[in-house]
């Protein structure tokens, strides 16, 4: 159990780190003039951290569990990354699909990010959690 724990709290920290970098530095411009006419002016926070709970516990369930069954990352890293593909593919195509004024370029940007996130995260949780006695 407290593997997974361990697994759950990296995961969490990664996605946290990492994504926070993604969105408020390196894309935020890019966010902005795609979908600009479409975000808040603040943040929902409760919807925010509703994601960040819930999502890793996907991730562990669906790719780091796998790299820690068989003790290979690269099980990890490839499930997390089609993990990744599949939650962000279903969201960015049904914006795209019901928004007026999604771009396809913004779905197609974020589903990349998505999967290389998610594979990240599930590995590097695999990873610390693989280390746990």
């Amino acid at each position: 159990m407290t593997k997974y724990l361990v697994c759950y709290g990296v995961t969490l920290l990664t996605l946290l780190v990492v994504d926070g970098v993604w969105l408020g530095l390196i894309v935020k411009d890019f966010y902005k003039a795609q979908i600009g006419h479409l975000m808040a002016e603040q943040v929902n926070f409760l919807a925010a951290g509703l994601f960040y709970v819930i999502y890793p516990f996907g991730v562990v369930y669906f790719a780091s569990s796998t790299g820690l069954a068989s003790g290979d990352w690269r099980d990890a890293a490839m499930r997390g990354a089609l993990f990744g593909f599949v939650a962000y593919a279903t969201y960015d195509l049904s914006n795209w699909a019901t928004l007026k004024g999604f771009p396809a370029q913004m779905a197609v940007v974020d589903i990349i990010w998505g999967s290389a996130l998610t594979a990240l995260a599930a590995t590097i949780g695999m990873l610390a959690a693989r280390n746990v006695g």
